[in-house]
């Protein structure tokens, strides 16, 4: 049974929508890659209705046809102020291809699941259209896809270096992050009747300048990092490698300093982010007034994945101090966690518990990593100095705090809800944050929240994300050694047998990632099978923007080291390396003995294959040849 509620409840997406609410010129249209979705997991629902709460009037294009005559682009006119561009939730070149770089046959951000209704470089593409259209209107551009590509980045699907997206798209500026706050001071300052050219003091944004004027003053306490030019970085790579370290160090500092980038005859400016949101701040934008529904425009044309997927979910804290280096999270909401109050978090199981299609199950409380929330350092002045992008690798952070205690109590409470039968962890949780042996810093929590979290809260099966086995492997990830996964099985079985419940752990990996070769992919194979896994949750490396990995994967070396690190870079590498997973399909049963045994691995080729015979003779063969050798001698 679909609610029904009037469609100004949403923020307009239509003329007649315009029309109802009296308005003649909106304040501000946002641009997006995604259909809309009033939701607090939405992008362009955010943005929106902070400046709606700001007074202003918005309106969304929610993925215009840019290959017509540009209608929906011209469908409201210039708005007063700007237009707001974003790709959606997913970089538009993830959401459209595969690690192969095969073309998706869906989408999950679009009604009905169907591909086709954004471009390629979705931010690039509106922006220019709307330069186009009206040059006279600042784009401000923001989201996932600007926020990876605000600096040069290496582009996977092009296989070139690509100056920063600015440069690219003709935009005036961009928020990068999650926008809450600069959009808040943009729009205050708009008020104060300075224009977009003389915003350059607010933190969180990026801008281009003339390269033969002087730089604006920085800001009191700003302190300018020069990085190498664009152009320099497309002659070297190891300048290339050696300027994303600045990049990441300084997106994770607490003091972080402007960082300047010649680029052609402009300055890429980057103002140092934000402090990470208070509980106040990140309650004031998950409070605001969502419907938490899909725009009733699309009843008709199916629903909607991505949506279908959170729709009863809680999202309860932003950031995570993973740093692991294939990931974007900390790229994008940096390794600080924001979390919410327990009010808020409440007040939205009281939203999700009265919607009329609910029927009593929670399908997410999380985050982007589940057990976060409420984490930080237990001395700031100490976390003021810190310039690591991970606070739990090579080793947690002393001054890290890892209670689970807020955690577990707030499972308790939205478990004791009258209207919940169950509330399910569906988010990967970090596995190495509940084993003793890495996290020392732990306290009594653990056992509580394992007790907890196993008992009520695993949805048939708990997903968790090792990602390999070689511990040479995960140091170039920035995960912990696989032993500590083996003591997490531990104790996850202890508590399913204590519940009496049969639960099956789903260990996520990832195939061709620097540093991984095919002996490695072959012996992980074989320690999950000796584990009991038969992999599915199995994926290949993508090399996405502003990732340690894919600045490796580029340049053949470590950032942080300027060392050279194996990497699978042709199709056939990778597909050698991804073929161990389903070592269990009896097509590949010859393809992973023959290389195998070119390995010199017929123990490994006997673990997977119980080619046991094989084995045996292979042996015989070689102690022979031993032997007639010894003799010879």
């Amino acid at each position: 049974m679909e609610e029904r509620r009037p469609v100004t409840d949403w923020i307009p997406i239509t003329k007649k929508e315009l029309e109802y609410r009296d308005w003649e010129q909106p304040d501000v249209i946002l641009v997006s890659g995604d259909a809309y979705v009033d939701h607090p997991a939405f992008g362009t629902a955010v943005v929106g209705r902070i400046l709606e709460d700001m007074g202003l009037h918005v309106v969304i294009v929610a993925q215009p046809n840019w290959q017509d005559d540009l209608r929906d682009f011209k469908k409201f006119g210039p708005p007063k102020l700007f237009f707001g561009v974003g790709s959606g939730c997913m970089d538009s070149m993830v959401n459209h291809y595969t690690a192969n770089k095969r073309r998706r046959s869906t989408d999950a951000y679009t009604p009905g699941g169907v591909a086709g209704f954004r471009p390629d470089y979705s931010t690039k593409v509106y922006t220019q259209i709307l330069k186009k259209l009206y040059p006279e209107v600042p784009v401000l551009i923001g989201g996932i896809e600007a926020s990876l590509r605000r600096v040069t980045h290496y582009d996977y699907w092009a296989d070139e270096l690509f100056p920063n997206i600015l440069s690219q798209s003709g935009a005036d500026l961009l928020v990068y992050g999650m926008g809450e706050m600069p959009l808040r001071e943009i729009v205050a300052q708009l008020r104060a009747g300075r224009s977009f050219e003389e915003m350059r003091d607010i933190p969180q944004t990026a801008y281009l300048h003339p390269r033969k004027a002087d730089l604006p003053v920085p800001t009191a306490g700003w302190v300018d990092l020069k990085l190498s030019s664009h152009e320099r970085c497309q002659r070297n790579k190891v300048a290339f490698a050696a300027n994303f370290k600045h990049v990441e160090q300084e997106s994770n500092k607490v003091n972080a300093r402007r960082l300047i980038q010649g680029v052609a005859d402009h300055n890429l400016v980057i103002n140092p982010p934000y402090p990470p949101m208070t509980e106040v701040e990140i309650d004031r934008s998950f409070d605001l007034p969502y419907t938490r529904m899909p725009h009733p425009k699309y009843n008709k044309r199916g629903s909607i994945p991505a949506y279908e997927m959170i729709k009863f979910s809680i999202n309860m804290h932003r950031g995570c101090f993973g740093g692991c280096s294939f990931c974007t999270i900390s790229a994008h909401q940096g390794k600080f966690v924001s979390s919410r109050s327990e009010t808020s978090i409440m007040k939205e199981v009281e939203q999700v518990t009265s919607m009329p299609d609910y029927k009593g199950y929670i399908s997410d409380l999380g985050g982007p990593s589940a057990n976060m929330y409420k984490m930080k350092g237990k001395v700031q002045s100490i976390c003021d100095r810190c310039v690591a992008p991970s606070c739990i690798h090579p080793v947690i952070c002393s001054n890290l705090d890892t209670s689970h205690k807020p955690l577990t109590k707030i499972y308790q409470k939205v478990d004791a809800h009258p209207k919940v039968k169950k509330a399910f962890v569906s988010s990967g949780i970090r596995y190495d944050l509940l084993v003793d042996d890495y996290n020392k810093n732990n306290d009594d929590s653990l056992e509580e929240y394992m007790d907890q979290l196993v008992s009520r809260h695993v949805c048939g099966r708990l997903k968790v994300a090792p990602e390999h086995t070689s511990d040479s492997t995960l140091k170039v990830m920035r995960k912990p050694s696989f032993k500590h996964f083996h003591k997490f099985k531990q104790r996850f079985d202890h508590y399913n047998k204590k519940h009496g419940l049969n639960q099956p752990l789903i260990p996520y990996f990832i195939s061709s990632h620097p540093g991984s070769t095919e002996e490695e992919m072959a012996n992980l194979a074989a320690e999950t099978k000796e584990l009991g896994f038969r992999l599915e949750q199995v994926q290949d490396f993508t090399p996405t923007p502003m990732t340690v990995a894919t600045i490796i994967y580029y340049t053949g070396v470590h950032p942080y080291t300027q060392k050279p690190v194996y990497t699978a870079r042709t199709e056939k590498q990778k597909r050698n390396q991804h073929l161990f997973f389903f070592w269990y399909k009896r097509e590949n049963y010859r393809v992973i003995r023959d290389k195998l045994t070119n390995m010199d691995r017929g123990d490994l080729a006997e673990k997977l294959l119980n080619d046991k015979k094989k084995s045996q003779k292979r042996e015989i063969i070689k102690a022979r040849a031993k032997t007639s050798k010894g003799k010879k001698r």
